[in-house]
């Protein structure tokens, strides 16, 4: 019988060490690179660093270190090497041509796992934008990776079809897409309108990649009064399982609601170029009323990737909105944990500590709201139903003159039907 699946590839990990400061370590940051291999279906099979101080022009690591790197490829039997920085397109085809098989960056390795990860249309077209514009400057220097035909780590995504097409037809598509993606930012400016005009707050989940934000949405989900499975949102314990947006409604036991939104997870190293092909996607973050900034506090390196969630969120102009930060994932052990003043300790696996979030978020979005007593007439019986249907009544009474309701209403509806209100 046949074997169906396919070999996964073997890949040799290089890293260069500079003396990095307030950064992972260069161990720490080749740990994550071998789990963003894994996430992209591939095996690791060597970890190689170069100490030096200089990165060398040709081949970026020099040429003593690549006969290492050859030879491990050799050994291991590997057919990948990638690399922890970003390459030129010539050391891609220098590098290529001394070892003899393929050469990828960090940023290819991401895009890639972008491609796998990408679900609905616009997320696949900012995919490919991020393609396109990443391979563009490097034509040249990739023609050996641009014509080679077969599947693996750098092929896959919905921009391998463009990628033998001249520059120009390159920057054509580019120029296309992002007509596309202008015309599905109106379509969600109409619906944040919608929203805005229904007045439902949105709160957004962000946080590093894998922090536990899809599982956090799924447990929140499930405290909804309202519970269906299907909007229930994919989780994995991996590095960028989730990469679509994903928005749901959430309706509370006193009928206080809100959209919750889960955005893609950020990463060490994550170029300016590739942020900003992705905008589109976290700019779910800058329209929101409450940022949740879910944090691993099981990681070592959870103050680093707080600080990585921190510096994308200033530079997409998001850190001035209200946020709490959830340092999630204390279902596996005791941590020493230095608590932030807006913070909160969870599991979102467990729950522990949800209900907590919950009232914290309830706190945040609702604060305007206003308890009150309306005498609705009965001649205005619109009114009272709106109220009844919109908010949880504490009290109501028929009354001669009409319906008496005590209510907590938002600040809006209270100046709306403030010709109703009397002493509570």
């Amino acid at each position: 019988m046949e074997e169906n699946t396919i070999k996964k590839q073997r890949a040799v990990l290089v890293g260069m060490f500079q003396g990095l400061k307030g950064e992972f370590s260069v161990e720490e940051s080749m740990n994550e690179l071998a789990e963003l291999t894994l996430a992209a279906d591939a095996e690791v099979v060597d970890i190689i660093i170069q100490n030096k101080a200089k990165i060398e022009a040709p081949t970026y690591i020099g040429s003593g270190k690549v006969e290492e790197v050859r030879i491990a490829v050799e050994d291991t039997e590997a057919d990948i090497v990638i690399f922890n920085d970003e390459l030129s397109g010539a050391q891609m085809r220098n590098l290529e041509a001394l070892i003899g098989v393929t050469i990828l960056d960090r940023t290819a390795l991401i895009l890639d796992i972008f491609a796998i990860r990408a679900q609905t249309k616009i997320a696949k077209l900012q995919v490919e934008l991020a393609q396109l514009k990443y391979r563009l400057p490097r034509l040249i220097g990739m023609n050996g990776n641009l014509s080679r035909t077969g599947g693996g780590i750098g092929t896959r995504g919905p921009g391998e079809q463009k990628l033998e097409l001249d520059r120009r037809k390159i920057q054509e598509r580019i120029d296309e897409i992002k007509r596309q993606i202008a015309e599905a930012d109106k379509n969600k400016i109409v619906q944040r309108q919608l929203r805005e005009k229904n007045e439902v707050p949105i709160v957004a989940l962000v946080g590093y990649t894998n922090s536990g934000k899809s599982t956090l949405m799924n447990r929140l989900i499930g405290e909804a009064t309202e519970l269906d499975i299907e909007r229930h949102v994919f989780e994995k314990d991996m590095l960028f399982a989730t990469l679509d947006t994903y928005s749901r409604r959430i309706i509370l036991d006193d009928k206080k609601e809100f959209i919750l939104t889960d955005t893609v997870g950020f990463v060490s190293k994550l170029p300016h170029s590739l942020v900003s092909a992705f905008k589109a996607t976290l700019d779910e973050a800058l329209n929101a009323d409450l940022l949740l900034h879910v944090v691993d506090a099981s990681n070592d390196n959870a103050d680093m990737q707080m600080a990585v969630t921190t510096d994308v969120l200033k530079e997409l102009k998001a850190d001035q909105i209200p946020m709490v930060t959830l340092y999630n994932k204390i279902d596996k052990g005791n941590f020493i944990i230095d608590h932030l003043k807006d913070s909160i300790s969870i599991s979102a696996k467990t729950g522990e500590n949800i209900v907590l979030l919950l009232k914290t978020i309830k706190e945040v979005l609702f604060s305007d709201h206003k308890k009150a007593a309306f005498m609705i007439p009965y001649a205005e019986g619109q009114v009272a139903s709106y109220l009844c249907e919109t908010y949880k009544v504490t009290k109501m009474e028929y009354m001669e003159e009409g319906t008496l309701i005590d209510v907590e209403v938002s600040i809006a509806d209270y100046n709306r039907y403030a010709e109703y209100l009397v002493e509570a």
